[in-house]
């Protein structure tokens, strides 16, 4: 059935929203409150908390197409990105997932049903492996399904009660796992390879299309398993390998979606080679490289950035293969959003800086290209009779440089010469080895608190609230009662607290007992569950309790306050800024503000000026704070702006502010922006490439802020002798001020130095008739040195010459030797047999060196060996 990639990914979604399944938008590929992966590489990655029973959400089917990125790991290397059939940095992982609703029968039903039923794929192509002692799957594909069994295919085994990782999937060390059922598609005879587990299998005639995993049981760390109360499905199938069996294709470059990137691609650089490996490599990585900058990934160094600016780099140097001479990678977003801005949106909204950040990076290597070269043949003059260069020269140039090893062996070809290619493979080894680590779940889920149901949260309304202890918890182990002193954490059935979350922080106060007080220090969410960290200050508190819980109603205003600015702020960026601006992360505390926000270029005063004048405008205007709940859909259609990455239940709280700020957001509020009183901004920085961050106050701070302004303004206009308004003005005259004595200071030592020089003319001997000036100039600034060499060398014309001084206890050191003298006595080797005697060294010219030390006691001693030496070599 022929299927553009557009449509296979609509009606897959569509199939299982008529089996009752929750449609759920592709999570952000940085993953949401997640430190053990590197980037979401797979469907169920969002769904994690729910398979692990932390969380609990409103559906318990659910289907989607994620958008992942592998850029490393065994079967990811990013050198076979372009080359093989099937290999990618960035794909989509359609799935369908099940909470403890259905399991084994119908994932299997859903799976054969929508292929041999929606997309009409021929039985008889159709191949199936189950794990080698899951007979239960087994029965359902051949009984059920009709599958025969020389088409199906055990896999794995179990020895002595350890079950093998094939056909066994598993969420880490220790958590849910299961045996898994995957779906095979025979490309037929004329393609080369056998069916699973056989010798041949890695051949391209069988290829895997969608798998299912059944989570059946939780592993503990000492491996036993045991059998999960509520099983559950998780299943991936990728819309490009789907797309190519549907297409008639074999290759996933020949879908629809990449030939109009590889089309787009050729035209940017230049070439009617379609067929060219290199279009392959550009067609992909402008997909991850895209996708990553609009999901606030930026080109760096270190983490996410170090692989984006990785992807990016390639991508530029096969441009650079193809002829392109001028940057070419930026300009395919537009195609790119052709192709995908229908199903991603944000592609549209962010393509002005994503766009940016291509050309900037692309410029950006143009230039380090130029830089790696020199290094290279820096490393080539330092060969002397190798005809190798070493491995680890090799990998600095293409882990600092971006330098593909392959353009390095080219250059030394060129020379008779070669690169050490096992010890760079061995480097490269390493660094997959770090990429894989870092891309594995590396948490201990089981030490997480689990609680079982759920805090009613009353916050929004009350402040004060009766409630019931349902649970208490001390060193993270469930106890059935805290006493006096101890620090521990309650869960109550109600709670006016708010819970940490989208950068408010919890709550603080009190949970009053019939006879004694909880102090909470802290709130933070767990699960469906809200946990009071603090400290049983008086009485004896037990699970089953009854007892009062207070916030604390002043630092509750003030985070409030705080709060509310963000979403103004926010608005007032974008409105200034662009529509490119998006929040990237905050922290809302009682004290003032941090916003995270994307923007590639520092916030000028200018433009600071006018938010905080933006902002103030909409505290002025009062505008009327309210709240709504809707559905996730109505809300983005009613304006509502959503921060990319979070997760948002079907039903969200929408927070309006007049015609000035429409948010998705479950924080707490001022009721009117009036309420703010005053905004102002404390500072605006860089924290990452294309990420700004401003700090701000607001209401009584902003206040405090604005008098201790005040307070430093006036001291500093009592010290320069002025008022408030001529600070300005003071300062300025003072500076330029001491600016004209330093300039006459420096004036004064020069000429000092000049007649010292003079003067040291008549201390010039002869060693075997060469002149030799040794001096040491007591209280000559050691930068003048160099001003006294020179008019000394042409003074002398002919001849060799040493200065010293001392100041603040460091020896300053300078050896001159006219170019006559040179092939005689080397300036650095000189000045050096000085400096190791006052316990430093230096180098430099052969006809001019310098150099330093920190022994002043030894330096006479020192100055006197120059002599000696010299009479050796002249």
């Amino acid at each position: 059935m022929q299927m553009t990639t557009s449509e296979l990914r609509t009606a897959f979604l569509e199939y299982f929203r008529q089996q009752d399944h929750q449609i759920v938008s592709s999570s952000s590929l940085v993953p949401h409150n997640d430190p053990t992966l590197l980037f979401t590489n797979a469907g169920m990655n969002q769904f994690k908390d729910l398979f692990l029973g932390l969380e609990q959400r409103a559906y318990n089917r659910a289907t989607s197409s994620q958008r992942c990125v592998r850029a490393g790991g065994k079967h990811n290397d990013l050198e076979n990105v372009g080359y093989t059939a099937r290999h990618h940095t960035f794909f989509e992982m359609l799935g369908n997932f099940s909470f403890g609703d259905y399991f084994k029968q119908d994932a299997i039903r859903f799976a054969w049903e929508f292929l041999t039923e929606v997309v009409k794929l021929p039985k008889d192509k159709l191949w199936v492996t189950v794990y080698a002692t899951d007979d239960e799957a087994f029965d359902l594909w051949t009984k059920k399904m009709g599958v025969p069994e020389e088409r199906m295919v055990r896999i794995g085994d179990n020895k002595g009660g350890q079950y093998q990782s094939d056909n066994f999937w598993t969420m880490g060390d220790t958590g849910p796992c299961g045996p898994c059922s995957e779906i095979f598609y025979d490309h037929g005879e004329h393609i080369w390879g056998g069916p699973p587990g056989s010798p041949e299998e890695d051949g391209d005639r069988y290829i895997e299309i969608w798998n299912l995993v059944f989570m059946q049981f939780n592993r503990h760390a000492d491996g036993t398993m045991e059998p999960l109360p509520k099983p559950s499905v998780d299943t991936g199938m990728g819309l490009e390998r789907i797309a190519t069996i549907l297409q008639g294709v074999h290759s996933n470059y020949e879908i629809d979606l990449f030939q109009a990137l590889i089309k787009a691609s050729a035209v940017a650089v230049g070439t009617d080679d379609l067929a060219n490996k290199s279009l392959h490599v550009i067609a992909d990585h402008i997909r991850s490289c895209s996708f990553l900058i609009a999901d606030g990934v930026m080109p760096s160094n270190e983490g996410r950035g170090y692989v984006l600016r990785r992807i990016i780099r390639r991508a530029v140097r096969h441009g650079r293969k193809l002829g392109a001479e001028q940057s070419f990678f930026y300009t395919l977003v537009g195609a790119l959003c052709e192709q995908m801005a229908d199903a991603y949106p944000e592609l549209n909204t962010q393509r002005v800086i994503i766009e940016k950040v291509l050309r900037l990076e692309e410029e950006q290597f143009a230039r380090t290209l130029g830089r790696g070269l020199q290094l290279l043949e820096d490393a080539i003059s330092e060969l002397g009779d190798a005809k190798v260069l070493p491995g680890e020269v090799v990998f600095k140039l293409y882990d600092t440089y971006g330098f593909p090893a392959d353009l390095t062996a080219d250059v030394l070809r060129d020379r008779e010469l070669s690169i050490d290619e096992d010890g760079f493979e061995v480097l490269m080894k390493q660094q997959r080895v770090r990429a894989k680590e870092a891309s594995n779940f590396g948490v201990g889920y089981s030490k997480a608190i689990k609680i079982e149901g759920s805090t009613d949260f009353t916050g929004y309304e009350h402040l004060a609230e009766p409630a019931k202890v349902t649970a208490l918890f001390k060193e993270g182990e469930s106890v059935s009662a805290l006493i006096a002193g101890e620090e521990g954490a309650i869960v109550l059935d109600k709670t006016p607290f708010y819970g940490e979350s989208g950068g408010q922080v919890g709550d603080a106060g009190v949970i009053k007992l019939a006879e004694g007080l909880f102090v909470v220090k802290d709130t933070q969410k767990a699960g469906n569950g809200v946990l009071h960290l603090g400290t049983l200050e008086l009485g004896t508190l037990e699970v089953g309790e009854s007892v009062t819980a207070a916030v604390d109603s002043h630092r509750r205003q003030a985070i409030a306050l705080n709060h509310s600015v963000t979403h103004l702020m926010h608005a007032s960026l974008r409105k200034l800024l662009g529509e490119h601006v998006i929040q990237k992360g905050s922290l809302v505390g009682p004290d003032r503000l941090r916003f995270d926000f994307s923007h590639l270029e520092a916030v000028n005063a200018a433009e600071l000026r006018e938010i905080e004048d933006m902002v103030n405008r909409d505290i002025r205007a009062n505008h009327a704070v309210s709240t709504q709940l809707m559905d996730l859909d109505t809300a983005k259609g009613a304006g509502a702006m959503a921060l990319f990455g979070e997760k948002y239940d079907d039903e969200v709280r929408v927070v309006s502010m007049g015609d000035a700020s429409t948010e998705l957001c479950g924080g707490t509020h001022v009721q009117r922006t009036g309420d703010i009183g005053l905004f102002k901004i404390v500072s605006e920085s860089g924290i990452a490439a294309g990420i700004r961050r401003i700090e701000a106050v607001t209401g009584d701070g902003a206040l405090a802020y604005l008098h201790q302004l005040n307070t430093e303004l006036a001291h500093t206009a009592g010290l320069v002798k002025g008022d408030l308004f001529s600070v300005a003005d003071k300062v300025k005259q003072n500076l330029e001020r001491s600016r004209q004595l330093e300039k006459e200071v420096e004036q004064l030592k020069a000429k000092l130095t000049a007649q010292a020089g003079t003067a040291l003319l008549e201390q010039v001997i002869e060693i075997n008739g060469t002149k030799v000036l040794v001096a040491d100039l007591d209280g000559v600034d050691g930068k003048s040195l160099r001003g006294s060499l020179d008019d000394l060398k042409v003074k002398l014309q002919s001849g060799i010459v040493v200065l010293a001084t001392v100041n603040e206890g460091k020896v300053s050191l300078i050896a001159g030797v006219t170019k006559d003298l040179t092939a005689k006595v080397k300036a650095g080797e000189l000045v050096n047999l000085v400096a190791q005697q006052v316990g430093g060294k230096g180098g430099g010219r052969p006809d001019m060196a310098q150099a330093g030390g920190t022994e002043p006691a030894q330096l006479p001693s020192a100055l006197a060996s120059v002599g000696p030496w010299l009479t050796e070599r002249l």
